[in-house]
């Protein structure tokens, strides 16, 4: 039963709604009424508020981190083909930021609370995908092509430098993170998805 709370545990941090929240307290509205629906900071964005979207950023990145943190010292489990108690809250935060209870499990695309369970599992290997994020962004200036680049190197980098307990928690992390961007492949393929910088 621990995997299972370990999930959950993930799962229930994760799932705070912090932009929606942050909005509204702001006097902003439903976040999810502008842009893309989402709950995430590039939504928040597009009220025009910087600040905003920068606090979402870092509440949503931070919700992924206490559960990771937590998960270790609240379970002892023998690791699972997920990886430990860790990786496995790891997995439910991201899928707690996408699929909130709260919002009818509808909620962001899970990239800033991926970027954050990573931090929190091994920040070497997150300042290597932040890395592999930035360069993206600069090539493509196109931010959800950089977000699902990164998340697909994460577990191959994980296996590269011998990570492999954190391999499959993150190729399920990438999985939920590539799914939340349907919407923005189905763009990409008819070459619609607008640039950083461009008016669209």
């Amino acid at each position: 039963m621990e995997p299972i709370y370990a999930a959950l545990l993930g799962f229930l941090c994760g799932s705070i709604p912090f932009g929606l929240i942050l909005t509204r307290a702001a006097g902003l509205g439903d976040v999810r009424d502008i842009g893309s629906g989402s709950i995430g900071a590039t939504n928040v964005l597009r009220t025009g508020n910087k600040g905003l979207a920068a606090a979402t950023v870092l509440l949503d990145a931070l919700k992924g981190v206490v559960p990771v943190v937590i998960a270790p010292m609240l379970f002892s489990f023998s690791p699972t083909m997920l990886g430990g108690a860790a990786a496995i809250a790891a997995v439910g935060a991201v899928a707690g930021h996408c699929f909130t209870p709260w919002l009818k499990f509808k909620g962001g695309k899970g990239f800033a609370t991926a970027a954050g369970v990573l931090g929190a599992l091994n920040w070497p290997l997150m300042l290597l995908c932040a890395g592999i994020w930035a360069a993206t962004l600069a090539v493509s200036r196109i931010s959800s092509v950089s977000s699902m680049m990164t998340v697909v190197a994460a577990p191959i980098a994980a296996a590269i430098f011998g990570h492999i307990g954190l391999t499959a928690a993150l190729i399920a992390i990438a999985a939920i993170v590539i799914v939340q961007h349907r919407a923005n492949i189905g763009r990409l393929m008819r070459g619609e998805e607008p640039k950083v910088g461009s008016s669209k």
